[in-house]
């Protein structure tokens, strides 16, 4: 009982934060990348860069939902309660 509190205010206090700070930074390297590729329409170096920032917005924001799906299985499968999740479903 102790232990499935204990994981449950991690998950609530720790890992939710984490993984919310780190989807904004995915979120926000992606939107950086569109704006990188469109600003140099002649500059190949650019769009290449550009090209590859979305390809890493994407990749961390897939990564991030990942986690957040893992997280909630093993919540759900240990019956541990998540009260305070920002997370619709889990």
């Amino acid at each position: 009982m102790v232990i499935t509190e204990l994981l449950g205010k991690v998950n609530q206090y720790i890992l939710n934060p984490i993984i919310t700070l780190a989807f904004a930074i995915a979120l926000l390297v992606f939107f950086w990348g569109i704006f990188q590729f469109v600003a140099s329409e002649t500059g190949d170096k650019e769009r290449e860069k550009g090209k590859s920032k979305i390809i890493y917005g994407i990749l961390g924001m897939f990564v991030m939902l990942s986690a957040v799906g893992i997280i909630g299985v093993i919540l759900k499968t240990f019956n541990i309660s998540n009260a305070g999740s920002t997370y619709i479903g889990l």
